[in-house]
């Protein structure tokens, strides 16, 4: 009979998130005999189906006593728990828990059943039980790396201006889309050479807000420079990002956060709200400003005017990351979890 492989990454998301961006990085980082259950992401091997997993899961891998089911969503939990306790398969749980705030009932009683649980935060750690360790989501910088042209990369897009900022992320309240835009109604007219852009799409509850905010847009005459460009695919936003002068995240909650990340890997800094993880990003300032939201206009708007201030803080945002948030030291995080638990220890 065929071997089976020693670990199972899940995604089950047919969207890209920021949850798809880190399962995909994780996986280009770890030398494992592994398979991706479900949905493609950009840069790892063809998935396999869910049927195929828990059939495959049946058999244990060679020199393992069980496979390794890694799951990060509450329908993921839900696959692996059926694997392991109803079909009896030789696996074993591990969960990566990011949000910052107690979860519902029902996620409750999922996390509960997991047989190890990483906290991607000290804060969000506090919030789950089993916690084996807490690993911060690291960023691809080899993909996400610096421009060496970022004018004439900003050129190439073709969204118009001399310079770029934007807001990544879907299009809703809890994110801060309104914030930004409400900022760059006020920043754009000061700085006749920016284009600001919303990265991301409203899902069918939002289309109301959506349509509120580009009136918005439409009344106050910036619709050619202010852009809904909705979502942009995975395998783009490395270029995307590069091309930016600044990225102005502002949601009102955010359990980790990886545009920010993204963004300093590619030596554009941020100004952000303070949630998530975007303060421990900073730095006290290194890698981008954590501030009020309704002090993001005077924040950007003195960011923008002074070019070589936002080239050195850039350039200071890339060092951060590629020292501390780096996906290998995220991958190298989680194997030790890993393998203290085929050792037996966790």
């Amino acid at each position: 009979m065929k071997t089976a492989p020693e670990l199972y990454v899940t995604n089950f998301n047919r969207n890209f998130t920021g949850v798809s961006a880190t399962i995909a990085g994780v996986i280009q980082a770890q030398s494992y005999d592994l398979r991706l259950v479900g949905e493609a992401l950009p840069g790892t091997p063809a998935p396999i189906t869910k049927s195929e997993a828990l059939l495959m899961s049946a058999t244990r891998p060679a020199d393992r006593d069980f496979s390794i089911w890694h799951v990060r969503r509450n329908t993921e939990m839900r696959a692996g728990i059926w694997a392991r306790d109803v079909l009896r398969r030789p696996v074993k749980l591990v969960f990566t828990s990011a949000a910052q705030r107690r979860h519902s009932a029902f996620p409750r009683w999922l996390i509960s059943r997991m047989d190890a649980v990483i906290a991607t935060t000290p804060e969000a750690a506090g919030f789950v039980p089993h916690v084996k360790a807490v690993v911060p989501h690291g960023v691809d910088t080899k993909r996400f790396c610096p421009s060496i042209d970022r004018s004439a990369d900003w050129m190439k897009l073709g969204f118009g201006g001399a310079r770029g900022v934007a807001c990544v992320g879907r299009i809703r309240v809890e994110k801060g889309t309104d914030r930004f835009v409400e900022t760059m109604l006020r920043v754009l007219p000061e700085h006749p050479d920016v284009t600001a852009l919303v990265i991301g799409r409203a899902g069918a509850r939002d289309h109301s807000f959506l349509e509120n905010l580009k009136q918005k847009v439409a009344a106050a005459g910036l619709s050619e420079r202010l852009l809904f460009v909705g979502e942009i695919e995975g395998q783009r936003m490395p270029g995307i990002m590069r091309a930016l002068s600044l990225l102005v995240p502002l949601p009102r909650y955010e359990g980790y956060g990886m545009t920010p990340l993204e963004g300093m890997a590619s030596a554009v800094p941020f100004v952000a709200s303070d949630t998530g993880y975007f303060s421990a990003f900073s730095a006290q300032g290194r890698g981008g400003l954590v501030i009020d939201a309704d002090e993001a206009h005077a924040h950007v708007s003195a960011l923008l005017a002074e070019p070589a201030r936002l080239d050195a803080l850039g350039q200071s945002a890339r060092k951060l990351a590629c020292e501390s948030y780096s996906i290998q030291t995220e991958a190298d995080g989680i194997a030790k979890v890993y393998e203290e638990l085929w050792a037996g220890d966790a």
